[in-house]
């Protein structure tokens, strides 16, 4: 009997033990735990629910990025999609990459984020901007951005315009213009009028201007012609 009882205190104690570890919201309580190198994990922004992420730990003073909510990087995935297919995300976690609306606003709606935008043309140049803050409204306000704060890296600042708009895809329309941005640019933005900048559009390969802005660009560093090599859109938690 006393041996079944310690047995039974034991598998108790245990299952507490198990219940009291704290499960990584995000790349940050990772970083903190010790897992320092960049690769990709699973985390827990609503709780029990994993999403698997690329966490970016290494920066000039090692803070992390939670590296590509958004990326592209080689126009192998195709981003023209549906809303529902935005809301949960789609891509290759290591390649080109939607995290998805839902897993953002759950990652951004307890904690205090900001946002990096890293950008590079095909001539190998590289600049970034920076945002202090960032987050995104639940599916009930149609995943509203708030961006604000900018610091220049050399990019310009292509995003602030976006602030305060609903998110938009060629079968949902939610933009502000009379007629759907989405359709118009081929992508899935926070559309307002249309767009400053359009990561989610077509990957060009450089610069094209046959058809207008339809491309992954950043207007305020290359214009409306010119698609990125790669964009990389990546949040980290304010101290």
């Amino acid at each position: 009997m006393l041996v079944f009882l310690a047995a039974l205190l034991s598998a108790v104690l245990m299952s507490e033990c198990r219940q009291s570890v704290k499960k990584p919201v995000d790349c940050t309580d990772l970083y903190k735990s010790g897992q320092t190198v960049s690769k990709t994990y699973s985390i827990y922004p609503a709780g029990n629910a994993p999403i698997w992420v690329y966490c970016e730990m290494i920066s000039n003073r090692k803070i992390p990025y939670k590296g590509g909510w958004t990326r592209r990087m080689d126009g192998s995935v195709n981003f023209y999609r549906p809303w529902n297919q935005y809301k949960r995300g789609f891509g290759n976690v290591e390649g080109e990459y939607w995290l998805g609306l839902e897993n953002i606003y759950q990652l951004t709606r307890n904690n205090k984020y900001m946002l990096r935008v890293d950008l590079e043309d095909f001539g190998g140049n590289k600049v970034f901007a920076l945002y202090s803050s960032f987050s995104v409204g639940p599916e009930a306000d149609e995943y509203k951005l708030k961006v604000s704060g900018f610091t220049d890296g050399g990019a310009g600042d292509s995003l602030s315009g976006h602030n305060g708009y609903k998110f938009s895809t060629f079968d949902k329309d939610q933009d502000v213009y009379e007629n759907n941005c989405a359709k118009l640019y081929l992508g899935g933005f926070w559309y307002s009028a249309c767009h400053n900048t359009n990561p989610n559009g077509i990957y060009l390969w450089g610069e094209d201007g046959t058809h207008y802005a339809i491309g992954n660009v950043w207007s305020s560093w290359k214009g409306y012609a010119v698609g990125m090599k790669s964009i990389s859109m990546k949040i980290k938690r304010v101290p």
